[in-house]
């Protein structure tokens, strides 16, 4: 009884290789796009700007941060219960995703490799760091006796296609949203040593900065395409991209909420932290920001999460999938309900004068 509280039991492929999370429209998801389309764009408006970030992507700030000291060379058994299970989770997670970007990143730079020479660099430059970062991730994983394969991952996981410009948007959002969660544990943490239960969070203040210098290239590469920015429908997109990527980050967090605990972080005031300052950092490029002042916004998240949470009940609840069915339905019907009202909140419209609502 101990040792399965010590040790969660989690499914493998083999021994010591964790079977991939099961998909859901909350997990990290794998992209691919139009290549060819991406081959034709024409980014010289602002090439002389992706010409400067391409030579930071040269520089490569943390080609010596990414190397495990003697603070990981210890048991970490203490971490035990319900925290490793979810810590396990967290490393799994966060090496999904980084990875999923490594796998897009080093297809778009082989794809257009002499083609746009100056985006194929700036694509091969950030596949290194994401190809790092999910490393470093892994091998974290290996120090409580799993791991991923992620050949296997990459071969058995589900592709989304998405449109470049939906790429630009989504990965956007991603790195800039990675930056905010990434520092503000760590400061954080820097301001309460006693609670960083591990030592991958030392390196999350060099580590955001690959998220920002990766946000600020999808924001160049943005600016170079001005049609995807300064029409109606840029500013309908650019609301559902804004509320899919912090209504999932919500969720997700809140339904970890015993993690954040362990790090001495109330799980809903971290994510309203960081999806005010993601928020405020997108006014920068995107034509609207959502109004997640409005109570409105955050009340209606929660009601999400109370559904979320009945939905689990009723999934373990071991009655037949088609009982299952109808007693899910209502907060189905919910969620989309909360979900719908929220997209249709009245925006905070960058491009008018004086911060009109759109």
């Amino acid at each position: 009884m101990v040792d399965s509280l010590k040790k969660p039991a989690f499914d493998e492929i083999r021994p010591g290789v964790k079977s991939p999370a099961k998909e859901t429209i909350l997990t990290p998801r794998f992209y691919t796009t139009d290549f060819e389309e991406m081959e034709k764009m024409d980014i010289s408006v602002n090439e002389e700007e992706l010409l400067a970030i391409l030579e930071e992507f040269r520089v490569d700030y943390n080609r010596h941060h990414f190397v495990r000291d003697a603070q990981f060379d210890q048991s970490w058994d203490h971490i035990d219960g319900n925290t490793r299970g979810l810590f396990i989770e967290f490393l799994e997670r966060s090496c999904t995703a980084e990875f999923s970007g490594f796998l897009l990143y080093k297809e778009l730079s082989r794809r257009l490799k002499g083609k746009s020479p100056v985006l194929a660099e700036c694509f091969e430059l950030m596949s290194r760091d994401e190809a790092r970062h999910a490393g470093f991730l892994n091998k974290a994983m290996s120090d409580f006796n799993l791991s991923l394969d992620l050949g296997f991952l990459t071969k058995n996981h589900q592709y989304t296609f998405f449109k470049p410009k939906f790429i630009f948007y989504a990965t956007y959002l991603s790195e800039k949203i990675g930056y905010w969660r990434y520092i503000t544990i760590y400061r954080h943490l820097e301001a309460n040593p006693e609670n960083r239960i591990y030592p991958i969070f030392r390196f999350f203040e060099n580590w955001c900065q690959d998220e920002n210098r990766h946000g600020d290239f999808f924001d160049a590469i943005m600016q170079s395409q001005p049609q995807m920015l300064n029409d109606w429908k840029a500013k309908l997109w650019c609301r559902f991209f804004l509320l899919s990527v912090f209504a999932t980050m919500y969720l997700n967090d809140l339904q970890r909420a015993d993690f954040y605990a362990c790090l001495g972080l109330n799980a809903r005031d971290y994510d309203i932290h960081v999806i005010e300052k993601t928020n405020q950092t997108a006014g920068r490029v995107f034509p609207v920001m959502l109004d997640v002042n409005n109570p409105e916004f955050y009340n209606r998240l929660d009601v999400c999460v109370k559904n979320n949470q009945q939905l689990t009940a009723i999934a373990n609840s071991g009655s037949p999938k088609f009982v299952q069915f109808f007693q899910k339905l209502p907060y189905y019907l919910s969620n989309g309900w909360q979900l719908i009202s929220l997209y249709f909140m009245k925006p905070i419209d960058i491009t008018a004068s004086q911060g009109a609502v759109y």
